[in-house]
This record gives structure tokens, sequence and C-alpha cells, in this order.
């Protein structure tokens, strides 16, 4: 919000300059960004041109004398439009303009003992200048005085400060919102915007309607002037829109702006003699087309609220009217629309088509009494400056609550939330400076806050209100006297991240948020996604559930520059719904790809290096010997030959393998697991044994076996039938080839034997190991492998 202090001075006495007004905002919450005058430029005065002649060495060049009161210069100009008898703006020697520092200069053989300059050179942006303003200097009136300061007569010695308001601050996005503000800082009273005008005329509700078919507008109010004249602005109505950063057009279009800045109110200007002598309110066509008045085709949604006559839209609501009909030179009659629509829905539409001032305003909610204000004050500046003619009446559809808000609060309410003790009579004090109605009934207040506030709803924002006012600077540290309570942190995650990192992987932590069509990767029945209702990039509208799209993402930016040995793992939550309610859950990922180095070797990760991982990890955490490896449904990233599902007390918790051939040629390596899954599996505490001091007998068996027979069903057949003299299996070879036959596979076994109180006779291992093979080859229907 570009605030103009001439703007704000029509309504409030400032008793500061612009400086410490910019720093006082800020002290009460409206920050600023910049604070500075609206032409910076110095040393400037005005002149008459009393000669004016050809340079003799240039064709475009003059040079001229001209009076500035105290001394007459000689001074060279390149402007077209320069001649003897004009009032021009000199900047004399040492003038500090945006661009320059005027100096005495030889130009052409020729002394120059300043500048004659155009508005813009003084720092006035071109788009808010005429053709004749750009292309030479300009030329002030008759009426003046020369040696007083330019600025000041052209009604331009303005100051600029632009305030970077929060978004539930709609109601300072006025002039009149800003002199509450700063009448309340000051403790000042604010003038009375003049809305009085004469009427004449057939009451324009018997010739004109106006039909609401849509709940996204509760208040809709026309009236109609006739007899207008287009014609340039009053200087003082252009000067504000400059400072606020609005380009003046017409009087009509002018006074349109000016009345949006002083009320808050966006208003629309329809040429009335290009309606049907009605308008209709209602929601747009899906694909329904409209120009509006920047000549643009927009496409329509049944989302966006249009203005209509008949069958055709006319307008874009809230956001910009049609081309069809616009305010022209040739303009006599004008129908004024001042409405509320929908905040919601007018953000919305101007997101996907188009921002505009009014949109901003629309989107933040309206003050229904504003409403009101702007189309009356908008006929006395039309009367004024337009020499309108007011037609008698006002068409109105109105279903707008207007009553003040009334919260009731207490002062230890105030105190407690704020940490302070703020007297009683200040905090009175602070909302009768607000202008709200204040009821004291011994510690308790009944607050009326008038509905220019629409931000103030409940006791937190009345808080609010004194805090800032009061001034947070004056609340004290203290350390909370609240007992403490242990917290309730799971230890497991912080050992598993030690287990992790111990392992050789680098912990990654990275966006929850990833693009939606990654959010069904790496899931079987993929869950249903959580989605941001208003993302900023499509790389993050979705919360994700699998970390593994995340890590990929993180391996193809790493890849793409130059780094191709990866081994990383990140813990953290995914996210889901299900039956309308949100959940999120622990999860674990890891990926590895590329070649493992360190000062002691080197070699290229497999998926027996993912697998041991996963077992050690689950091994440290107390889960021996609870857990397999099986395949039953698994994603497409996986490849279905080197993956499988982990099974933890015959509950899948994980998956396990190589990513898919079909996703990237690269071999990458990856599992993931449910921590939340994991740890409802309780396991016993980590039981230590002692070492045993007597020798152990190793075995080795060999069994061929159909290729469809799992290693690990072989492994718990071995198990059972060992006994608890069989301490340790390992499979040291899985071989298919052309020495067994084709369908058949070939697993060795390593068995250990041991007992802790003894050394085992050959024998009784004899007997054991007998006993394994038989039980084996039996159930499997397998052989034993004899070389």
């Amino acid at each position: 919000m570009k605030l103009s202090t001439k703007f704000l001075k029509d309504y409030i006495d400032v008793p500061v300059d612009y400086v410490t007004l910019a720093n006082d905002m800020t002290r009460i919450g409206n920050e600023y960004d910049s604070a500075s005058k609206l032409i910076p430029a110095t040393n400037l005065v005005i002149g008459q041109v009393l000669e004016c002649k050809n340079h003799p060495d240039s064709d475009h060049l003059h040079i001229t004398l001209v009076d500035i009161g105290d001394e007459k210069l000689q001074i060279v100009c390149g402007a077209p439009n320069v001649r003897a008898g004009i009032k021009v703006i000199v900047a004399k020697v040492g003038a500090v303009l945006p661009e320059i520092t005027i100096k005495k200069s030889n130009i052409r053989g020729v002394e120059s003992n300043g500048m004659l300059c155009a508005l813009f050179e003084l720092g006035i942006d071109k788009k808010y200048l005429h053709d004749e303003d750009i292309n030479g200097i300009c030329i002030l009136g008759d009426d003046a005085k020369v040696g007083d300061d330019p600025i000041k007569y052209l009604g331009l010695d303005d100051e600029v400060i632009d305030l970077e308001l929060t978004s539930n601050r709609g109601d300072l996005l006025s002039i009149l919102g800003m002199a509450y503000e700063i009448g309340a800082l000051y403790q000042k009273e604010v003038k009375e915007i003049e809305t009085s005008h004469k009427e004449s005329g057939t009451d324009i509700n018997k010739s004109f309607k106006v039909k609401v078919q849509t709940d996204d507008c509760p208040l809709f109010l026309a009236k109609k002037v006739t007899n207008v004249e287009i014609k340039e602005s009053p200087d003082f109505i252009k000067n504000r829109l400059i400072a606020s950063g609005i380009r003046p057009i017409n009087n009509v279009v002018d006074i349109s702006n000016f009345v949006m800045l002083e009320t808050g109110q966006p208003l629309h200007y329809y040429d009335a003699d290009t309606l049907n002598n009605e308008l209709i309110v209602r929601n747009a066509h899906n694909a329904e087309k409209l120009t509006t008045l920047d000549k643009t085709e927009r496409t329509l949604s049944d989302a966006d609220i249009v203005i209509a006559t008949g069958d055709k839209a006319i307008g874009l609501a809230g956001v910009m009217g049609g081309l069809d009909t616009e305010i022209t030179e040739n303009t006599k009659n004008i129908l004024i629309e001042s409405a509320i629509f929908n905040s919601v829905k007018i953000r919305q539409t101007s997101k996907r088509i188009l921002r505009s001032e009014a949109s901003n305003r629309f989107e933040k909610g309206l003050d229904a009494k504003r409403t009101y204000l702007a189309i009356e004050r908008s006929c006395h500046l039309l009367e004024k400056y337009a020499n309108a003619t007011i037609v008698t009446g006002m068409v109105t559809y109105d279903k707008t609550n207007k009553d003040d808000k009334e919260i009731e609060i207490t002062f230890d309410k105030i105190n407690k939330v704020l940490g302070l003790d703020v007297p009683k009579k200040e905090v009175v004090k602070i909302f009768k400076d607000l202008k709200f109605e204040v009821k004291e009934e011994k510690d308790k207040l009944k607050v009326l806050v008038p509905s220019r506030r629409i931000d103030i709803s409940i006791k937190e924002d009345l808080i609010e209100e004194v805090g800032r006012f009061y001034g947070l600077e004056n609340i004290v540290g203290k350390l909370p006297t609240v007992p403490l309570k242990p917290g309730k942190y799971n230890k497991t995650y912080r050992e598993i991240k030690h287990k992790m990192a111990s392992l050789g992987l680098n912990e990654c932590l990275s966006y929850a948020l990833i693009r939606k069509n990654e959010f069904p990767m790496f899931q079987v029945n993929p869950k249903e996604p959580i989605s941001v209702l208003d993302p900023m990039t499509e790389e993050h509208e979705t919360l994700r559930y699998s970390l593994l799209s995340s890590l990929m993402n993180i391996y193809t930016y790493n890849k793409a520059r130059g780094l191709n040995d990866i081994h990383i793992f990140e813990m953290g939550n995914g996210f889901y719904r299900e039956n309308s309610e949100y959940k999120e859950e622990m999860r674990l990922a890891a990926l590895l790809s590329g070649e493992y180095k360190n000062q002691f070797t080197t070699f290229q990760f497999n998926f027996y290096d993912i697998k041991g991982i996963l077992e050690d990890l689950l091994d440290y955490l107390g889960y021996k010997d609870r857990y397999t490896l099986e395949v039953k449904e698994l994603p497409k990233e996986l490849h279905p030959y080197q993956s499988a599902n982990i099974i933890l007390n015959g509950k899948e918790i994980g998956i396990i393998g190589k990513v898919s051939p079909n996703i990237t040629k690269d071999d990458i390596y990856v599992m993931e697991i449910s921590i939340q899954g994991l740890l409802q599996n309780k396991c016993k505490g980590i039981t230590v044994s002692e070492i045993s001091k007597f020798p152990t007998i190793l075995k080795d068996v060999a069994f061929i076996v159909s290729e469809d027979i799992p290693a690990s069903d072989i492994t718990k057949e071995i198990k059972r039938l060992g006994g608890k003299l069989l301490r340790d299996i390992t499979i040291f070879d899985n071989y298919i080839g052309d020495k067994v036959e084709s369908g058949k596979k070939s697993l060795a076994f390593k068995l250990t034997f041991n007992d802790m109180n003894r050394t085992l006779t050959d024998e009784e291992v004899m007997s054991i190991f007998e006993k394994i093979i038989e039980g084996v080859t039996k159930k499997f229907k397998c052989l034993v492998r004899d070389k």
C-alpha cells in the first residue's frame, strides 16, 4: 500500500514528519518497505525563458536566457518545445536529480549553467505522463511565480510511505482506514468524507433492474448519472493517484480510482447506453468468453462471478470490467456499481486470470457501510468535477449484516495473555482512540467493534490491539513458571539414525511435499493423497507417503551434477488420508548406487549390500530370527526378480530391492520400512551371551532344489532339525548353471555346531548333520550335491 501523506492529511492532522510516521507505524505492527519524497530532486526553481535562439553548432539545441528571480542563467536546452516567454522548471548547478547531478558545463562550445527539466527527469514515472511531458520540458502555467519552488506549485510536494501490510488488514488499503489507524496512534480525529449531491429525474428503480442470481454476491448497489463531461482530472486528483501508484486517465475513471483509494471500496463504471436497463449478477458458464478492458479475451469457469446484461457477460466481478461497456470519450451516461462479492471466489479468479487493485481489496473483505459511502462519494465528485446530473434513487440488493461486533473481555484476560500489567484506564483509552465503543463493568469490558475492522472478531484480536498500542517493547522477559515434565521422545528413532550412519550411509532431510504424480510411487495399493489447496509450485503440491520418491529425487539431482556414488537414508513422516481422516506414519528409507569407497576398500553396490544393511539394523534392534524376505505383491517401481517384501512376525513392514529398469537403467538398490509397523512388534531387551570356551565344528552341505523354493524355507527347516547345538547357518553359494539341471539351483550352507559347556564329539555332530540332510531332502524332494 503506497500511502500519500498529502492524501492522508486531507482527513487527519499528522503531527510528525513522514519518516517518523513510517517508524511509528512499524512500532504498531505496520512495517514499511520505503519512505521517500515523491520527487526527490533538489535545488529546483521556477524560471522564465527570456530569450531562445538556435545553437550555432547544432540543428536541435537552443541557447536560452532564463530568469530565476535572483539571477539570469544561460542554459543550453535540446527540448523541441522550448521558446521565449514560457515558464519552466530549472535545475540549478548542484541540483541532484534521480539519474544526474547538474554541473556547469560546456556544450559544443557554449557555456550552460543548469538544466530545463521534464517531469520524468525529476523522478515521475513515464507511465503517469502524457506524450508532450515525455517528449519535451514541463511548461508551467502563467500564474507560476518566478523564483518559487516548482514542485510545490505543481502540487507534487508529497511524501510516499510504501507499507508492507499483513493480509488480515484489508481496512488499511484505504486512506480512510489509514486515517483511523494513525488517529489512534496520535489521538487525532478523522474528518468526515463529503458525500452531498443533488438528485433529479425519475427514480432509477422504475427504469433499471438488478438481478442477483448467485449466493456469491451479498450486496449490490447501482446509481445512474447523466450528462457527464469527459475531460482531464483536477491536479489534486491526478497527483494523489500518481503518489498512490495509479495512472491518471480522465476525470471519470480517475474519480472511480480516487474513491477506491479513499474508502477501500472498488467501484465500476459502465457506459449506461450499452446496457439493456438491467444488470445480472451470476456465475459464469464453463468456457464462457469475456474480453476485459485490457483487450484480452478470457475463458471463464463456473467458479467465476460475472456481471451480465441479457445473456452476455460484460464484466468479471471484482477483477476487471468488460471492453464492451467501457467509458470512452463519447460516454454521456454512466451506471455506477458498488458491490461486495465472495472474497474466496475473487481470490481464486484473480489468481487464475488477473490480479488488480480492485481484486486485492475484494479478496481481503469489505465493510458494507463503506460500500454505501463509496457510491455516494462517487456521485459527489462526478457532480463537482464532471458536471454530472445524479438520477434520483439507488437500486439496492443487500443481504449483509452491518451491525457492529460486541466482544466481552476481562482486564485479567488481557494482562495474562500479554504478560503485562496494563492499567485499566490505559486499556479503555486504547479502545477509545481506535474509535471502539466501550462499556466498563467492574473487571469486564464490553467492546463494540465497528464494521470497518473486519479483522477483529474474537477476544485475542482485541488483546492484540492493546499490545500494539501499549507497546510490545514494554513486555518484560520472564522465565516460565509452568512445571516442566519430561518428554516422550522415543530413543529408538535416534538409535536407528545412529545405526544407519554407522553402516556408512549419509542422512538426508528433504521436503515432505512432492509432485502429485510421484505420490503413488513405491506403493502397491496407493493410499489417498493429501494435496495442498494452493501450492506455490508443481514440485511441492502433495504430501508424500513413501520416502523413496524423495530419495530418488535426491539421487537424480546429485547424478546430474556428476556425483554417481550415493549411499543415503532418510527417516521422516509419510502422510495419507483414510476415511476422511488425516494420518501420518514414521518411515525409514535407504538408497544405494555406484561404489562405496573408504581408505580400506572399494566395492560396487549390489542387492546383498542393501539386504545386509536391513539385516544388520533389524538384528541390532532385537528382531533377529523374527523377520524374513518373501516375494508377495511388489510395487511396479521395483525389479520383479531382485526385490522382496520385508515380513516381521508374519506382517509386512516394508520393501527391499532393485529399482526397475523401466524406471532407470542405473543400478539403484532401495529399502523402506514402516517404523510404526516395526515398533508395534515389541522385542525383548537385547541379551548378551558369553562366548563359548569350547571349539566349534563346521559342516558344509549343498542341496540341489527346485528354483522356486526360497532359501529361507530350507534355512528354517535346518534350524528346526539342528536343535540347540546348531549355533549358526550361513548361505555361502547360490548356483544356477550348467552343472545343475534346468529348473534347479544349488544352495550351499555352512553349519556351525557348538556347546557352551563341553567339547562336542564328531559322532554326535554327524548324527545331527545326517538328520538334517535326511529331513531336508525328504521335505523338499531334493538331492545333496556331491561336488
